[in-house]
């Protein structure tokens, strides 16, 4: 029989280090923010967001979502390394080597636990070279950068930063649908930039995102 002494030969249990009644931590006094490491956390208003949008827009006009997504990309370099090392610190192996459940519940919570949404992925295409990944209640597209086109640049130079490093291929990503659109998420599709081409017209013809999936799947 295994005694409760014998499961804690260990400081701690790991669980979900980026559940966000323990990630985040605060001083009121101070109006700091922390994660549990100790490094500096930042709030962004959301009024904040939207006057850098706007200012940006007014600076760079229908450049705006390339510089959106430029810095993204960079973000989500510097994101997908610090991920990775908390992660990794925490459970004592590499992310390599945990099991997929549990590093994709890591992510969202991560996600969820910094402000950024409801993450998902969704791997109905996985087959087809594909992966689309669904995020509700982002901040970043909750105003509209340019008028009927999807408003999640930043968000796309992440996820494409993301998961090119993680599985050491040079992916491309495109935002097929847009909460600023009136759609009920927003969904973004991760792949080679080959097989993504279609996408980017089909986005710009208004097409939904079912139909721009069924035309990538169906190329020859």
């Amino acid at each position: 029989m295994i005694s409760v002494a014998d499961l804690l030969t260990e400081e701690r249990l790991p669980s979900n280090y980026f559940a966000n009644d323990v990630y985040v931590r605060g001083t009121l006094e101070l109006g700091l923010l922390e994660n549990r490491r100790g490094d500096r956390l930042l709030a962004i208003p959301d009024v904040m967001l939207k006057s850098i949008y706007a200012g940006l827009t007014t600076e760079t006009g229908q450049a705006a979502g390339l510089v959106l997504r430029n810095c993204g990309r960079w973000w989500g370099k510097n994101f997908y390394a610090r991920f990775c090392e908390e992660l990794s610190d925490y459970q004592k192996k590499a992310v390599a080597d945990l099991p997929m459940a549990e590093f994709l519940q890591s992510l969202q919570e991560c996600w969820r636990s910094h402000g950024w949404g409801l993450l998902h992925l969704n791997m109905e295409h996985q087959n087809q070279g594909f992966l689309v990944i669904e995020v509700q209640h982002s901040p970043f597209t909750a105003h509209a950068i340019q008028p009927k086109r999807p408003a999640g640049a930043l968000e796309t130079g992440i996820l494409q930063s993301f998961f090119s490093q993680l599985t050491g291929r040079d992916l491309d990503c495109v935002q097929t649908s847009c909460e600023s659109l009136g759609a009920d998420r927003n969904r973004f599709v991760l792949g080679l930039s080959s097989r993504l081409q279609p996408a980017s017209a089909l986005v710009e013809a208004g097409q939904p995102h079912d139909s721009i999936m069924q035309a990538l799947v169906n190329q020859s």
